[in-house]
């Protein structure tokens, strides 16, 4: 392994989150507008082998773990043999994907078949209405079906829901998906919802923190805390006092874990981002279509790694947010 992509902090990136697609086959409330979203030409999109070099890069800088998001990453033609060519990647050992599940019924098979290792369904609501108020899309069905159909692979246990908690929306919907984790081979991420919104209606007000989820839920099954998955979490787990299952707290907000964080964020249109919540980016699309070598890119990159900024700083009741919103960053 050549030199490891450490930031001024003393913190090792070893984790990359690759958006395949800006494009998304919902509408979350709190992501996009109904209507009206401008979409990356597909000429400023990474192709397969961009993506697949700029892999292979990082895998030499030590980072082994690969999220594919979206958008919905499922919208990109393709995907399965992206995954495979990934995962033939030396130093590349962990693949894991974040999906709304509307279309991964069909296409689970050969996901797995390509080397998908983890996954992430998210699923905010189990009422049909609900569900359709929050994506504006009536899909909670294929939603489940799709991550009823991961169950078929145990290598992909403990498979992760994610639901994003919304004050004033979501408190009926915290028990059921709580009860998901008692019920199936499921662990339930409750995440707060964060400010990367395309409309910019996100307020403070909105977040349901997860110290109160913790408590909604308590009151109903009394949880204990675990210890971390690993020391560079994004959230804190908790287990049933029963023994019945798992929960994750993302309390991105009000309980910010950026002080351990290992992650990087490659952008659909090839933009490196070392914070969810950064308002600079750094081009790498750019020197590697304009002819620049394996070693030259990844000096690009060890510099916006050393520049890291500690943390979002969103503790600042002053911070706003004016960067990309999250379906063109990657979620």
């Amino acid at each position: 392994m050549e030199t490891a992509l450490r930031d001024g902090f003393g913190r090792t990136h070893r984790s990359l989150r690759i958006s395949v697609t800006d494009r998304c086959n919902l509408r979350c409330r709190y992501c996009m507008p109904a209507e009206g979203m401008r979409w990356l030409p597909r000429e400023e999109l990474l192709s397969d082998d961009e993506i697949v070099r700029l892999v292979g890069i990082f895998a030499r800088h030590g980072v082994g773990e690969i999220r594919i998001t979206g958008g919905e990453p499922l919208v990109r033609p393709g995907l399965p043999a992206l995954i495979g060519r990934i995962s033939a990647v030396p130093g590349v050992g962990d693949i894991a994907m974040t999906s709304n599940g509307v279309l991964l019924a069909d296409a689970i098979d050969d996901l797995v078949a390509n080397g998908l290792g983890r996954v992430n369904v998210s699923i905010d609501s189990l009422d049909p209405d609900r569900f359709e108020m929050i994506t504006r899309r009536r899909d909670l069905d294929r939603a489940l079906a799709g991550l009823a159909a991961c169950e078929r692979y145990p290598s992909l246990r403990p498979i992760k829901v994610n639901a994003v908690a919304l004050r004033g929306v979501s408190e009926p919907d915290v028990l059921p998906l709580a009860g998901l984790a008692r019920e199936r081979p499921y662990v339930v991420r409750f995440i707060e919802v964060m400010p990367l919104d395309a409309p910019r209606e996100w307020t403070r007000e909105a977040v349901l923190s997860g110290e109160e989820l913790r408590e909604m839920i308590g009151a109903r099954w009394p949880l204990l805390p675990m210890a971390p998955e690993r020391p560079s979490a994004t959230g804190t787990s908790w287990r049933f006092a029963d023994g019945a299952g798992v929960l994750q707290f993302v309390s991105s907000v009000t309980e910010p874990f950026c002080a351990s964080c290992d992650r990087l964020r490659l952008t659909a249109d090839g933009q490196l981002r070392t914070c969810l919540f950064s308002t600079s980016e750094t081009d790498l699309r750019t020197p590697l279509r304009a002819g620049a070598d394996d070693d030259e890119i990844a000096a690009v990159a060890r510099l916006a790694v050393s520049r890291k900024e500690a943390g979002h700083g969103m503790a600042d009741p002053s911070w706003t947010y004016a960067g990309r919103p999250m379906s063109m960053i990657g979620g």
